[in-house]
């Protein structure tokens, strides 16, 4: 499983652009949007949903661990 953080955005009538990025574990891109989209849709009410049928723009980011951690556990793996 790949951990993905999934950023949704609609345009609200009230409030302007509004949002929300979720964390998932999927095990690919598309698994995770899904997944995301339905919670995110979950939590608005009849309006809300109107505005975000109209245009929901989704960004999806596979999180990966950072690079200065992994060449440190490599370094300390090789002098053993």
């Amino acid at each position: 499983m790949n951990t993905y953080n999934v950023t949704l955005k609609y345009e609200d009538r009230k409030v302007g652009s509004e949002g929300r990025t979720i964390k998932v574990d999927a095990s690919s891109i598309s698994g995770a949007i899904g997944k995301a989209t339905r919670d995110f849709v979950k939590g608005l009410d009849r309006k809300q949903r109107f505005d975000a049928n109209k245009g929901l723009r989704i960004e999806a980011v596979r999180v990966t661990a950072d690079k200065e951690e992994v060449t440190a556990s490599a370094a300390t793996a090789g002098s053993e």
